[in-house]
Order: C-alpha cells, then structure tokens, then sequence
C-alpha cells in the first residue's frame, strides 16, 4: 500500500476507533479508563493503534492514540501504553492482522456477569445468540492480570479463527476486519448476554432452540443478513456504526480532531 493511502486508512481508523469509545460510553460498555480497544494498521512492518493509559474514554480523540510496532516499541504518540492492554491486544493483532484487525476488551456489564457463572457458555435462546454463536471461543482457566506477554499469547491461541473469546471471571475479547464489524458484534453481544440474565432471573426453564434452527439462522447470516450488502449496498455493521457516529456526535462531538 503506498504511503499516501496508509495515512488516508490510518487518518480514517483514528477516527472510528476514538468513536468507539466515546460510543461505548454512551452504551455503558466500558470501565473509566480501564479496558481497551485497538486497531492494526495495513502496513508490512506491523503496526497498531491504542490509547495511552490515563484517558478516560469519553474524552478521547483520534489523535491520542499511541502508535505501537510488534516489538512493543512505541513509534508516535504521548503518553503510555497500559501494560494488560499491551499484553493481550499486541498477539492477538499479530495473530491475524485482518481477522483481528479491530480488538476490543471490555469489562461490560451482562456479558462480564456470565463469565462469573459456573457455566459462562451464551445459549441458544433467542435469534440474537444464534448470529453469535459460533463466532465465539471460551477461555475456561483464569490466570490474573494480563501482565505478561505470553498469557496475551495464550489468549491469541484461544480465540483463534473466532472472533469472540469469553474470558472466565473476566470479561471478553470482540475483534473484526474494521471497527464497525468488531463494535457491531460489541453491541449485538452484550444485548444477547443481557436477554440471557433476564431469562435466567425468571426462575423458568428456559425455551432452547434446536439445531436446526441454529443451522437455518446461521445460513440466512452468512448469506444476507449482517455480514452481507444491507439495503443500502453497505454492510449492516457500516450502516450500524455510522448511526451511532451521528448519535455520539449530536452528545459528545470532537472525537474527530
């Protein structure tokens, strides 16, 4: 990719990935300035973008953010890199730099309470578990904090080709080919986690759906649905991020500069 369409991809995922975060605090999916998201940038030498450690995310900008190669060498910006998000987010992008082009860690609120569960596995319930469903891996082991490289390689491994690792005790990882898609699957997955909490407080039994309707909702997925052309002849998680980025800036603008 030459230089000049770099700067263009790069000016361009600053902006989405600082309005991400202003959008996750709006949607109360995030925790101050803890947790982090991240994005890899199409370039050879293997570079990705992160806030310094202090901000919280309300107030960030896509000029905040910290330039990171794979040698954990910071290569422009001010500021720190928070050590966990160093830790988890540097192998999973060196994983699969396009699969896991956008990688977003959080601590939100129904998707974080099943990972405290027994059992953290989401089920299928409802036809917005079914979209998920098999894009998601589980870490069952915790470990503590994320401190070291070589548990943020462990983490990589277990996400692999997926693109949703539950963390046990902890929270999760979402990752996607852009910001749109990760946040999109962000979004769709802390309301399905919360449906699951509401089912489970009823006391009931819950209404599980066959495997043959996981395979039906699947196929319609794949084919049409959010990962296919939407109405408007761009993707779902387009259509989906860019309503959100008119939401965040009526409430919070500035997150452009």
């Amino acid at each position: 990719m030459a230089e000049a369409d770099l700067a263009e991809v790069e000016h361009t995922g600053r902006i989405d990935l600082a309005a991400a975060h202003r959008i996750a605090v709006m949607q109360d999916l995030h925790e101050g300035i803890a947790n982090h998201f991240s994005l890899s940038l199409p370039d050879p030498r293997g570079r990705f973008l992160v806030a310094p450690f202090g901000r919280h995310w309300s107030e960030i900008k896509a000029s905040d953010f910290l330039t990171l190669d794979y040698d954990a060498q910071r290569i422009a910006g001010e500021g720190v890199v928070e050590q966990s998000a160093l830790c988890i987010h540097l192998p999973i992008h060196q994983s699969d730099p396009v699969r896991h082009a956008a990688v977003l860690h959080t601590h939100m609120p129904y998707t974080t309470a099943l990972t405290r569960l027994a059992d953290q596995r989401l089920l299928p319930i409802g036809q917005a578990e079914l979209l998920l469903l098999r894009h998601i891996a589980y870490d069952d082991e915790y470990n503590g904090l994320a401190y070291d490289i070589d548990e943020g390689r462990r983490l990589a491994r277990r996400l692999g080709d997926k693109s949703i690792l539950f963390l046990a005790n902890h929270g999760v990882i979402v990752t996607g080919r852009s910001v749109s898609q990760a946040y999109d699957r962000l979004y769709l997955l802390e309301r399905a986690a919360r449906f699951q909490v509401l089912a489970y407080s009823t006391g009931k039994p819950l209404r599980l759906l066959s495997q043959e309707q996981q395979d039906l909702v699947h196929r319609q997925y794949t084919e049409h649905a959010r990962e296919g052309a939407a109405w408007s002849g761009r993707p779902y998680h387009v259509e989906h991020f860019e309503a959100l980025k008119r939401l965040v800036d009526r409430h919070n603008p500035g997150y452009e500069h």
